[in-house]
């Protein structure tokens, strides 16, 4: 009887422990619950503007919608191609860029579609390139090379418009800067936000020009005689001024001959060249000696028997680079084992473009030395510094051991075609 009973009991409270939890259950349908947010309701679209890719650094990136690793494959990619996207074209292939957002981007990126095609990219002319209406009175330096112009002509146009005050005032008179061709300017006019015409009141706007052109007192010179400080008081910079000397002693051997070696030294613009013409009074003979007593002996070198897979070090300092140039070239040189095309030259780090576009037309390439070796037999140190291969080494090697083709290899790298490009340049 009591074990009947107390089973009884125990069941009864079982039983009243479930009642009140399922009341407590169905009563919470009025609590007030968190509301669920799924994480596609909180993303708002980006605002997005025109922007240079070349520009963004990480965080903008990341700001444009891409994460964190994206972002630093992006970034990666961009150090690939030479530091520098030159058209949407080439940024499409980043693998990090989807084709969907590749499509909503593309309409705000200020490059041109496409690159020219050509082993020798950077000697082609560059076209200028506009995207939207501008106001060229606020354009700098660096807004007139990105739609095309070269620094030298982005520097002259900018001493136009102080020429006429600071202000381009007119499209009439915009057109009137020697910089501008009438192709050029066929280019840009409808993009210009500036008066169709010049007023009337223009002469007002020389004021500006006259007092900062009254500052050098020009007087006739020899450039033949004129050391560092002698150019620095015609009206340039340390800089331009240690250029000319170097020009003047390395390139033309110690002393310009005529007034086209002068205009030809490009640290000497057009219109810096028109303002000292009157006062240039060339003396060869005295002068010739008088550069000989000033500057110390350079070692005479025919720049067009030179090889670049050999020129030294020193050599091309006698050339006019300076050292972080000649530095830079020669040991991106040393990490390649020696220049295949004259294009890779002109991706290296640090350079003086100008300098080193003149050297490579003058001077020749042979690359019938430089090492090359198939994907199975290169060794695995050559691989891992290379800087073409060094990104894939580890895959290489991996694929190698049970896949001796370098047919099936390249299958199973899935590398970019432009990567592949630079690396069949080192390969059998």
């Amino acid at each position: 009887m009591k074990k009947n009973y107390y089973q009884k009991v125990t069941l009864l409270g079982v039983l009243l422990i479930f009642l009140f939890g399922f009341q407590k259950y169905t009563g919470t349908e009025n609590d007030n619950f968190p509301a669920v947010k799924f994480a596609s309701e909180n993303i708002n679209s980006v605002t997005i503007s025109e922007f240079d890719p070349n520009e963004l650094d990480q965080k903008q990136w990341q700001k444009l919608g891409f994460s964190e690793k994206q972002t630093e494959t992006i970034l990666k990619y961009k150090t690939i191609v030479g530091g520098k996207f030159t058209s949407k074209e080439q940024l499409k292939k980043c693998y990090a860029v989807s084709a969907d957002k590749f499509a909503e981007l593309e309409s705000f990126i200020l490059l041109p579609e496409s690159s020219k095609s050509g082993d020798f990219k950077s000697f082609e002319k560059k076209s200028i390139v506009v995207v939207k209406r501008f106001n060229p009175d606020q354009s700098t330096a660096q807004d007139w090379i990105k739609m095309g112009f070269s620094e030298k002509q982005a520097e002259a146009i900018l001493k136009y418009k102080n020429y006429l005050g600071g202000s381009f005032i007119s499209k009439e008179k915009f057109k009137e800067c020697f910089i501008i061709n009438e192709e050029n300017y066929q280019k840009l006019a409808s993009y210009l936000i500036l008066p169709e015409k010049t007023p009337a009141n223009f002469k007002s706007f020389n004021k500006n020009f006259s007092n900062e052109k009254q500052k050098i007192q020009y007087r006739n010179f020899d450039p033949n005689s004129l050391d560092i400080d002698g150019w620095k008081t015609l009206g340039f910079s340390d800089k331009q001024a240690n250029t000319i000397v170097n020009y003047r002693g390395r390139i033309l051997r110690g002393s310009f001959k005529n007034l086209e070696d002068i205009q030809k030294c490009f640290v000497i613009s057009a219109e810096k060249f028109a303002e000292l013409k009157p006062f240039i009074k060339l003396n060869q003979t005295s002068s010739t000696n008088t550069a000989q007593k000033n500057e110390p002996k350079q070692e005479k070198t025919d720049f067009s028997k030179l090889d670049l897979n050999t020129i030294t070090f020193r050599q091309l300092l006698e050339f006019g680079l300076d050292e972080r140039s000649a530095g830079s070239m020669i040991g991106f040189r040393k990490k390649l084992g020696g220049f295949v095309n004259k294009e890779q030259i002109l991706q290296t780090y640090n350079i003086d473009k100008d300098l080193v576009e003149k050297l490579l037309s003058i001077c020749a390439l042979n690359s019938s030395g430089v090492q090359k070796y198939t994907l199975i037999d290169a060794p695995e140190d050559w691989l891992k510094n290379h800087p073409y291969f060094k990104y894939s080494a580890d895959k290489i090697i991996y694929y190698r051991v049970s896949n001796p083709d370098d047919r099936k290899i390249w299958k199973l790298l899935k590398v970019k075609p432009e990567y592949e490009a630079r690396m069949r340049l080192y390969l059998k």
